[in-house]
């Protein structure tokens, strides 16, 4: 045990002597992106980049990750909510990063880079510009400012118009939304939440270069890039080959299956209150309340924060923050006020207005949401007429 301990001071201590100031890079070095397989846990959900610069003879073999992140920092939750997440670049050796996805069975690919000795001690110095604590943190954002998209970035950065990311590969030009759920079940809870999150934004056309926000497209992307009129790859390989990660859907796990019985059991609520000419104060101020609440969230997620994904989000069409309040006053008087009926009338037309959205693709919803729209629906229609007798 002291033997591996004063092995790893003395590992600490050669590297950051050697990283004290910039080394200059041999004709033997490579600098390659790895992109590695996506993970079972959301933020693992669409894999991961990374850059490795490695020199033989001067024994570095080091990755510069920007996808670094900490759940102890203060107040990450709540960052994450406001849109001011601080992502970092980390420096490790190669062994160790590879290391979580051997333990994961991950599959890491490597694609070494043909750039002249000069432009790679250029991007090794720019790293190590990046890596000093000053600079090292970035204003996450998860579709134009991650550890993906900012590949793109960088190589862009230090060749300037040397660089050309062909897009002729791509079958068509994704929408972010498009792109996200090429990724994730759209009838699933995360999926569901992200659509009811993203705003119109994410509806429009990415560029091919805004494609290298997921680093499966960043992998290609690659391979269709050209540094001075050359092919950018030089070679690839496969480092670690394990399967992909398939996230079965279970359907009932899924959002579909427990909107589906809402439905139904609303329904079969509603027909009792017809038949007894009686209203379910507690099924109402449910509905009401919990989509008042989330819409009171979506708005306060377009006005409050600095997210760039959620504002104008049409959402709160449906989901309409008013409900809160209204929820409390059907709850508790015998009678309908007078007013209940314009209201309920007007939520249902904010309804209507949010389809209309849907079908010119304004914004695209979750389809997932039918058979909740068709609940609060049922609901509202039988409240109108509830308040007339």
């Amino acid at each position: 045990m002291k033997q591996k301990f004063l092995l790893t001071i003395v590992f600490l201590f050669i590297g950051k002597l050697m990283f004290s100031q910039v080394p200059q890079l041999t004709e033997s070095s490579k600098i390659s992106v790895l992109t590695c397989a996506a993970g079972d846990e959301l933020y693992y959900a669409f894999g991961h980049t990374a850059f490795r610069v490695q020199d033989t003879v001067l024994g570095i073999d080091v990755v510069y990750n920007y996808g670094t992140f900490d759940f102890n920092q203060p107040n990450f939750y709540l960052n994450f909510t406001k849109g001011k997440m601080i992502y970092s670049l980390s420096r490790r050796r190669f062994d160790a990063f590879l290391y979580e996805y051997e333990l994961e069975k991950r599959w890491v690919k490597e694609q070494i880079l043909d750039l002249s000795l000069e432009q790679r001690n250029q991007l090794l110095s720019f790293f190590e510009e990046n890596y000093l604590p000053e600079n090292r943190d970035y204003l996450y954002d998860p579709l134009l400012n991650n550890c993906s998209s900012i590949t793109g970035d960088i190589l862009k950065e230090q060749f300037g118009d040397a660089i050309v990311f062909n897009g002729a590969y791509l079958e068509k030009q994704y929408t972010f939304r498009q792109l996200v759920r090429q990724f994730m079940n759209v009838n699933t809870w995360s999926m569901f939440g992200i659509d009811v999150a993203f705003g119109p934004n994410v509806d429009r056309k990415a560029t091919v270069q805004e494609h290298m926000f997921l680093p499966y497209y960043t992998m290609e992307q690659i391979r269709h890039t050209t540094l001075d009129g050359k092919p950018l790859l030089k070679r690839e390989r496969t480092i670690l080959d394990y399967s992909e990660h398939r996230n079965q859907s279970f359907l009932p796990l899924s959002p579909l299956f427990w909107f589906i019985i809402l439905f139904v059991f609303t329904g079969f609520i509603t027909f009792l209150d017809y038949s007894h000419k009686a209203r379910s104060r507690w099924l109402d101020f449910s509905l009401f309340l919990i989509t008042g609440l989330v819409g009171v969230f979506l708005f306060l997620l377009w006005v409050a924060t600095d997210h760039t994904s959620t504002p104008y989000n049409m959402n709160v069409l449906w989901a309409f923050p008013a409900n809160a309040f209204v929820a409390f006053v059907i709850a508790f008087q015998d009678k309908l006020p007078n007013w209940i009926s314009n209201y309920l009338w007007s939520a249902l037309g904010l309804m209507v207005l949010m389809l209309i959205l849907w079908i010119f693709k304004v914004q695209i919803f979750s389809p997932v949401l039918i058979p909740l729209l068709l609940t609060l629906a049922l609901r509202y229609l039988y409240l109108i007429r509830y308040a007339k007798l």
